[in-house]
């Protein structure tokens, strides 16, 4: 009798036919729907939710490992899924701000059906909120709700999403700032398909538009003075690194692969033999072989901390989410220095890679951040 597979083997399995399907929604700039139906149709959508909420309760190893197998297949779809999965595990977290009943109605939701939630915070003017600065959308306290109003940028997996989790700040006196969690499909909201990017094509990052959006009292789910925000989530920064440090990993190992392939059958007509038999091949793809060794030991230490309750300071998993991403570049870049013409070739798919990979950089942290506060505190300021 055969083991059942194990959640990793099975988002192996997915990501093939996902990969497949990515040359088209990269071409197209169309959305996975049909990857996202198969990840519910697999039990991987509510994956990362505790199982005291309906949920799987996976570890971050186990999430990461998941996230790192469908990033090999289909970034895009790796990336709405690590929010999703990023969300959930906010659900579950000691001391959070989720009412019981909104989680858990939410992850039963997501076992039954393709349903999947995203935090929409970065905003034209504002930019990142990571740096700082109140949102210009507002949340207006009236008898029957909060009436919310604003404009988001850059919100990933905007034609699937069910629900929302809007960074806003409130209309009082003193304002404060959280979020509300706002069903996507409520009277009021307008998408803009501004999504035309180079990397992550098929992610359907677009503008959501909210005008007088009515969410219950008990959706805001977490509000503060803009300075009580200053102290971070950590454990959040932490399982991020987790998840797009595989990610994009997992777009590196996909390069690696192809190039492999490519070593092994290109045989030029003066050389007489596969590329896979020169040396300088092959101590270059012992680097890129480094690269992606170093990134699996980094991230599964962050992982390992995570799942044994130890606190990860946010510079550390900054420094790792920095480098993580450093080497995955690095490592496509050097795919398509050996590769030449090949590789830039649409006919191959390195050159999506390429693209797909460059995107690692603009997620928080951002790498000055990072080194200016690992800078500060090695000098004790």
């Amino acid at each position: 009798m055969n083991a059942p597979l194990t959640w990793g083997q099975v988002a192996r399995t997915l990501a093939v036919e996902f990969a497949e399907r990515a040359v088209v929604h990269d071409r197209d700039g169309s959305f996975p729907h049909a990857n996202f139906a198969d990840l519910q149709q697999a039990g991987l959508l509510a994956l990362a939710a505790p199982r005291t909420l309906g949920g799987q309760g996976a570890s971050a190893a186990q999430l990461g490992e998941v996230i790192g197998a469908v990033g090999q297949g289909c970034p895009a779809t790796a990336l709405v899924l690590t929010m999703q999965y990023i969300q959930q595990r906010g659900m579950g977290r000691p001391g959070s701000p989720w009412p019981q009943a909104l989680a858990q109605q939410l992850v039963q939701e997501s076992q039954r059906e393709v349903s999947l939630i995203n935090a929409l915070r970065v905003e034209p003017e504002l930019g990142s909120p990571a740096r700082g600065g109140l949102p210009a959308t507002v949340a207006r306290h009236t008898a029957e709700g909060w009436r919310i109003s604003g404009h988001k940028v850059y919100s990933t997996g905007a034609p699937i999403l069910r629900w929302y989790v809007v960074w806003a700040r409130t209309d009082e006196e003193v304002p404060r700032t959280g979020s509300f969690l706002v069903r996507a499909d409520a009277p009021g909201i307008r998408i803009e398909e501004t999504w035309d990017h180079l990397g992550l094509r098929a992610s359907g990052s677009h503008d959501v538009h909210l005008q007088g959006v009515l969410t219950p009292h008990d959706h805001a789910l977490d509000l503060r003075l803009p300075q009580d925000w200053a102290r971070g989530e950590p454990a959040m920064l932490a399982e991020m690194t987790v998840m797009l440090g595989a990610l994009y990993t997992g777009v590196a190992r996909a390069a690696r692969d192809w190039l492999v392939q490519f070593l092994r059958e290109r045989t030029p007509a003066n050389l007489g033999a596969p590329l896979a038999s020169l040396p300088r091949a092959q101590e270059a793809l012992g680097r890129i072989e480094a690269q992606l060794s170093t990134n699996a030991r980094l991230i599964a230490s962050v992982a390992q901390d995570l799942d044994s309750g130890i606190l990860v300071p946010a510079i550390d998993s900054g420094l790792v989410k920095t480098v993580a991403m450093q080497n995955a570049i690095e490592a496509v870049q050097a795919a398509l220095a050996l590769s030449s013409n090949h590789g830039l070739a649409r006919k191959n798919p390195l050159e999506r890679h390429l693209r797909d990979v460059l995107c690692g950089r603009v997620h928080t942290p951002q790498e000055d951040s990072v080194h200016i506060a690992a800078g500060r505190r090695a000098l004790g300021l």
